[in-house]
Formats: C-alpha cells, structure tokens, sequence
C-alpha cells in the first residue's frame, strides 16, 4: 500500500475536520416569542457562545422549563423564583422538576407595585390602610407567576389579595394596560419599563405613576420571601431617569433572571459557555442592554436549584463565591 503523500495527508486531515464540524452537536437555547425578555437574552448569549466555539441555536418557546427538566432542550432563561417553584413543584407549578441545574444570574430583574400618584400610596402601610377601596390586578392568566411577585408585595405589608376588589387580566402587559387605562389602581410594573413610561403618560393629569414603597423591615422583608425566597428587597433613591421613584424614593423588589440547563448537560460544554457569558460582558451589553446590569462576582448566588458541576467548576476557577 502506497504511502500517504504529504498533500495526500493534508487533505484528509481537512476532510476529517469539516465533517467533525458537520457532525458537531447543536446545542439549543429555550427563548421566549420575538422581542421578550427571555428572547432577547437569548439571542444574546447565542452569539458569545458561537463566538466560543459552541454550535448555539435558539428556539422559541413558551413555558418551557419541563422541556430543560426533561432534557428536550439545552438551555433555557427564567426568573430566579420561578426556577425555584419549578424545581420543587410548589408555586405555579404542580409537579418537581429534578433535574434543573443553576448555569447563572444574568443581571437582576428591578419591579413593583405601581399607582397613580394621586392616589398617595407612598408605601405599603398607606395601601393597608385603604385596601378594601383599591382595584388590583389579578390571575395574569399568560403570566402565571406575576401574581406570586404582587402576593410577596402584599404579604410585605400584611396584605392578601383577599384584601382588594380583584380584576383578572390576562399578561403583565395587559395589566400595566389596566393600570393607564383606569381599569384598576395597583399592578406590577418594572423598572423604566416601556409599557409603564406610556402608562404613567396616560395618567398625566393624576400626576403619572409612583411606585409604592415595601417595608424593609427584618419582619417585612421575611413576609416577602415566603412568596419570593429567590427575591431581594432594594431601596431606590430618586431619581429623574426612573419612572415613578417618589421624592424620598422607594424600597422595591429585585429578582435574579438567570439561565438553566439540565443536569446531564456535558459538563465541559456548560463549562465553556458559563466562561463565555461572564467573561463576554461587553459583547452581550452591546446586544442586549439589560446585560449592562450584569455583575459577574454576583453570578451564583444562593438558591435552592443547585449549580450544574460545569458552571461550579469555572466559577471555583475564577475566584467567584457560589450559593453566598
């Protein structure tokens, strides 16, 4: 048998690497529809992750943490206390789901309970004193995880839905909606969020909308985490470039969104994809904005999902303290 020439070698080395890169595995992120949250982020953390090396693919999808559990898809976005009712099957959720694993916090989530000014709901107590006269939105019957946010707001002041004269609506949306449209008195509004600077435009002429101050009471802030244990409790100063902070500001709630995989995930390939996000921070602020916010010594913070061993493995490496 003749031997290989040196172009002969050549060539099959190059035949053998592009059908290595043909056969590579393609890895899938979970997103929400176009222009959401979980959508945006996604596409995101696609890019610095094919700029990696990793074949990344992203996938619409609605409520799709079952598809991580059951291992149909690779990664996927959440807010921190929803990954934590999915994994434990309480919350809105009725069933556990064993097998999600922590790759990280992305940036935290900054939201509230909202009012029109004039109403004078500067906190919490002020609500508990006019409840039984307020319109609160309710059921979020698209977005069943709101209502847990809103109930941590209220258990924050001693309240319960039971408390209000209740008006389902349907998303988030649709309730800041109600909110500008006179339709209710209290819903849930994040921080400069879109919906909620052309809400408060709405309701000029009653002084906009004022975010209501929580109790950041040791006492306050355990009511808040029965409903929300992932969630945090942070004071605002005023300030002219965020809709609806009062002249004292406002102590408001900050959830970690972050991403899941699944426990079988290669522990190499979560590895080098939890390295590429804290690692390509600049690359993901200039393709979502939301990442500007991201503090990478903050990326494993407690909860009661637990990290995937490639995530602990590059966080151990690069000095960053996990479940603190």
């Amino acid at each position: 048998m003749k031997k290989l020439t040196k172009h002969m070698a050549a060539g099959l080395v190059c035949l053998l690497a592009g059908g290595m890169t043909a056969s590579a595995q393609v890895v899938t992120i979970a997103t929400g529809a176009q222009g959401s949250l979980a959508y945006n982020s996604g596409q995101a953390v696609a890019k610095v992750a094919n700029d990696a090396g990793i074949t990344a693919r992203t996938q619409p999808l609605v409520g799709y943490l079952p598809l991580i559990n059951s291992g149909e898809v690779d990664f996927g976005f959440s807010n921190g206390v929803e990954a934590e009712y999915a994994m434990s099957g309480t919350g809105n959720y009725d069933r556990e789901h064993p097998e999600l694993r922590l790759v990280g916090t992305m940036f935290p989530l900054t939201t509230g309970l909202m009012a029109p000014c004039d109403l004078g709901l500067k906190t919490i107590a002020d609500v508990k004193a006019k409840a039984s006269e307020l319109r609160i939105a309710s059921e979020y019957t698209s977005s069943t995880i709101i209502p847990f946010y809103i109930a941590g707001g209220l258990a924050n002041g001693g309240l319960s839905y039971d408390d209000f004269q209740n008006v389902p609506v349907a998303s988030f949306v649709a309730g800041i909606n109600a909110l500008g449209d006179g339709l209710v008195d209290i819903a849930l509004v994040s921080l400069n969020a879109g919906a909620g600077q052309q809400a408060s435009v709405k309701l000029q002429s009653r002084g906009g909308l004022c975010y209501i101050s929580l109790d950041d009471s040791e006492a306050g802030a355990a009511a808040f985490k029965k409903f929300l244990p992932a969630g945090n409790l942070v004071s605002l100063k005023q300030n002219d470039n965020i809709n609806g902070l009062q002249d004292s500001g406002a102590t408001i709630m900050q959830i970690p969104w972050v991403m899941l995989t699944n426990a079988s995930v290669d522990d190499d390939l979560v590895y080098t994809l939890t390295k590429a996000i804290a690692e390509g921070k600049d690359a993901l602020k200039a393709s979502f904005g939301a990442f500007g916010r991201a503090k990478t010594e903050a990326m494993a913070p407690a909860s009661t999902v637990s990290y995937h061993p490639g995530a602990v493995k590059y966080y151990e490496e690069a000095g960053i303290p996990v479940g603190k």
